[in-house]
């Protein structure tokens, strides 16, 4: 599929707090051998040297650094209001052919040109798998800003069906496309020879990931378990991390070495819409051992031992089969490594050329709300 000669550049946001990053930096090198020009626009917080020097990599991708507040933090909706004043300008300058936003309100601004939404993650769906309860009242101004987001633009996509179905469930009807799974660029995470130890991997201190009932497992364990990721969240939050071997957050070739290293990875969350950090572990050799939970299953289907989030004792369990079953623990790795080959970055970015085909030959007739709606909002805390 090739890009028109004659098209504009893609205008699309990011931010570096979590997936979204890795995600949308593979997404732009595949996209460039396509000669795609993209113009990329960074939101959240400023940008580390090493995050600016891999945009940097690639000169066909033009980037915007910004720390505006996203949607999920404290008091975020002046600053979300100003983003799209900024981006706005951008797209004055920039004239995109297509805009790709990766967080949702801006989907309510009249952009002109085919909108598309990716639904990476959302409160209202963090909020039940996590707390198994909606969020409370103060939360209400997000939805409506989210469900605004959503129903502006010209399509919305996410990288699970499971994802989708949430954010139609939360927030309303809005012009779905279908699900286009994440890919991982595997040359940083390749096997080695496998040593005697688990690895997990992530936002330490998100409570979807669940690290914390883990501490309770290692204890029964007769390998140990390294955990790296950031420990303290945004304001400080933190869980308890007793028996875990800490290595704190890593840059992407140190972490595929410990993966490469790694005999069995586990992750028991409770929501992960998609899960990089396991794609990336499945693609290093490692056996794999996941919550049970519905977006994860539709990923891994029976690549992966899956365990209740909650309980200790079955993922001690589980983790000690692996241990003590090498045979099993290698025939499971084996499976999971040929799994994780099937999400690759060529595969995502032809899917979304083929949306962004499709909306650009498909006349716009929506009649989209303008930038009064992202103002005058109150702001609320993230989960």
């Amino acid at each position: 599929m090739t890009w028109c000669q004659t098209t504009g550049p893609i205008l699309m946001t990011t931010d570096p707090i979590g997936g979204v990053w890795n995600y949308a930096l593979d997404l732009c090198r595949e996209l460039g051998k396509h000669t795609i020009e993209i113009k990329l626009a960074s939101m959240g917080r400023r940008l580390h040297p090493s995050e600016r020097a891999q945009v940097g990599q690639m000169a066909h991708v033009e980037l915007f650094e910004s720390d505006f507040k996203l949607e999920w933090m404290d008091f975020p909706w002046d600053d979300v209001a100003a983003a799209g004043d900024w981006l706005g300008d951008l797209a004055a300058r920039c004239a995109p052919s297509l805009t790709h936003l990766n967080q949702f309100s801006h989907g309510a601004l009249d952009w002109g040109v085919p909108c598309l939404v990716v639904g990476h993650s959302c409160v209202y769906s963090w909020f039940q798998a996590v707390k198994g309860r909606l969020p409370g009242a103060p939360w209400q101004q997000y939805q409506r800003m989210v469900s605004r987001g959503l129903s502006g633009a010209d399509r919305v996509t996410a990288p699970s069906q499971w994802m989708l179905s949430a954010l139609e469930r939360d927030y309303g009807r809005f012009a779905a496309a279908k699900p286009i799974y994440n890919g991982r660029d595997s040359t940083s995470f390749v096997p080695r020879i496998k040593e005697d130890f688990i690895l997990t991997s992530g936002r330490l201190w998100d409570e979807a990931k669940n690290i914390a009932v883990l501490s309770s497992a290692a204890a029964e364990l007769d390998w140990p378990i390294f955990a790296a990721g950031e420990i303290f969240g945004p304001h400080g939050e933190g869980p308890g991390l007793k028996n875990l071997q800490l290595l704190g957050r890593l840059a992407t070739a140190d972490l595929g070495r410990w993966m490469g290293r790694a005999a069995v990875y586990v992750l028991p969350a409770y929501y992960e819409p998609f899960g990089l950090s396991i794609l990336e572990a499945a693609l290093a050799g490692c056996a794999l051992v996941l919550g049970d939970i519905a977006s994860l299953r539709e990923i891994w289907q029976d690549a992966a031992l899956f365990v209740p989030p909650d309980d200790a004792e079955r993922i001690a369990a589980a983790l000690t089969l692996l241990i003590s079953n090498a045979p099993l623990r290698k025939a499971l790795a084996c499976k999971a490594r040929q799994r994780a080959l099937e999400f690759t970055p060529e595969r995502s970015a032809h899917a979304y050329l083929a949306l962004y085909q499709e909306m650009l030959s498909t006349p716009r007739s929506k009649n989209l709300p303008s930038k009064a709606v992202l103002s005058n909002c109150e702001g609320r805390a993230q989960p």
